[in-house]
């Protein structure tokens, strides 16, 4: 940000606050809407901090925050955590910005290659079967009727242990703990485990997921240097003599956004450096289980101070939205009161039934055909790719590719969307101070049974890659 542009904005909310009408938060957002699209703020314009302005304008941080906040709301602006706040990119503006979402609000001749969700397949005729059978079985019925612990019935524990069992990996079922899907265990984790002003570091590239929930929570983020493994140790090691850090996030295989999967060494580099600092370590395993030769989890490492987020959602049922907790035996209680707090429960019906197909080897045949359905898709597309530079795992369900320069990929995404197609871009995934990298997230899951659908976007999306060269 330059000192020029900074005296320019200050002038600007002067004379909002002096003319413009309605409460002073109000006129100052009207007056940076105004000279944003007037052309007087750039997009890409960093504008200033919070505290700076009040200061300069004589007015609150909280009054900055309501009008920046505003403008974020009608999608002028975006947020990064710990970074600031910048005019979007021409053409990525949408009429509500409401962060992170599970489900696209665009209309449906959209079609969307920017999230990552599992394929449709055999479940929704298993999930058939498994209530006709459900309905016959009245002692299960009325088991799962009522309350139940909060960390589950023991039955349904036994089932994510197994569920999460991988290798030398071998869970108890008395460390885990049943929760309403992965988002739901990640909230759950950030309310016991942290608190308000505690400060959690994560790769710099992260789960939009978890800079919502830390957003909600107050909890403040730190992004961490990456390389094609995923978290350098190096550069957690050095964030950790800097500030006072409470945590870690993040996704040792195939890592949200850039399909990176730590190696071994890496991992036991990573523990080294947490047990050092004496860091919580929190694990997303949520694309892991697409990966059936990956190392093992951190949690296999540093099993006293590993909490791991395992669910169903990206390999067999996401509307179940069945999901487990792995923790250490000293931090069950705590997770039990966060869960209890939350939902008091997990679902017990969605819990029966992912308990009835992972013990009888339904959950694990939906996730075999899972990953032979993102092969397959992966091999009809991943031709239209061919000279470009991008990164992705065999097992994973999106492409990391990157915007030739001097091109910036809100600029491909606009143009994209401007012809009917969606994809992501790094910005979504964004946080701290490093500059974001320009590259797009382009996923192969679409409930669309048409092949030539999703080959026709994956071609858009090389053309508007190729155009640009």
């Amino acid at each position: 940000m330059t000192v020029k542009v900074s005296i320019a904005t200050v002038s600007i909310l002067r004379e909002g606050l002096a003319h413009g009408r309605g409460v002073k938060y109000k006129r100052l957002a009207d007056a940076l809407e105004k000279s944003i699209g007037e052309g007087l703020i750039e997009p890409g314009s960093k504008l200033p901090p919070h505290r700076l302005l009040a200061d300069s304008l004589g007015v609150t941080i909280g009054t900055i925050s309501r009008a920046y906040g505003e403008l974020e709301r009608v999608g002028l602006v975006v947020a990064r955590v710990g970074d600031g706040t910048y005019v979007r990119q021409r053409g990525m503006e949408r009429l509500r910005d409401s962060g992170f979402r599970n489900v696209s609000e665009e209309p449906q001749p959209f079609f969307d290659m920017s999230r990552n969700q599992p394929i449709p397949g055999r479940e929704s005729a298993l999930l058939g079967q498994s209530l006709q059978t459900l309905a016959n079985d009245a002692q299960t019925l009325q088991m799962i009727s009522g309350y139940t612990a909060d960390s589950g019935l023991p039955r349904h524990r036994a089932a994510g242990a197994q569920w999460l069992r991988h290798q030398a990996f071998v869970p108890g079922a008395e460390q885990v703990i049943c929760v309403n899907g992965g988002q739901h265990g990640l909230l759950c984790v950030l309310m016991a485990l942290l608190k308000p002003g505690d400060t959690l570091v994560t790769e710099h590239l992260t789960y939009p997921g978890l800079i919502s929930v830390a957003r909600m929570l107050g909890i403040k983020l730190i992004g961490v240097g990456m390389d094609d493994e995923g978290l350098l140790p190096q550069a957690l090691s050095d964030v950790c003599q800097q500030h006072r850090v409470a945590a870690l996030y993040c996704t040792p295989t195939i890592q949200n956004p850039t399909a990176a999967v730590m190696s071994v060494p890496r991992r036991q580099a990573i523990v080294d450096v947490c047990r050092q600092h004496n860091l919580l370590i929190i694990e997303d395993e949520a694309h892991a289980v697409l990966a059936q030769q990956r190392p093992l989890p951190l949690s296999h490492f540093a099993p006293e101070r590993a909490v791991l987020i395992g669910s169903l959602s990206k390999a067999v049922s996401a509307g179940l939205r069945v999901g487990y907790l792995h923790a250490p035996l000293a931090l069950i209680g705590r997770l039990n009161a966060a869960v209890r707090g939350t939902c008091w429960m997990a679902n017990p019906l969605a819990m029966e039934l992912a308990t009835q197909w992972i013990e009888n080897a339904s959950a694990q045949h939906l996730l075999a055909q899972q990953i032979a359905e993102i092969t397959r898709r992966k091999a009809l597309v991943s031709g239209l790719l061919q000279g470009l530079a991008y990164k992705t795992h065999a097992h994973s369900p999106h492409f990391w590719i990157e915007v030739p320069e001097p091109w910036r990929a809100s600029q491909i995404a606009a143009e994209l969307k401007h012809n009917n197609y969606l994809v992501a871009t790094a910005e979504a995934f964004a946080v701290g101070h490093a500059a974001v990298p320009q590259f797009i997230r382009a996923s192969v899951c679409h409930s669309t049974v048409d092949d030539q659908l999703l080959i026709d976007g994956f071609a858009a999306l090389a053309g508007a890659l190729r155009g640009t060269e």
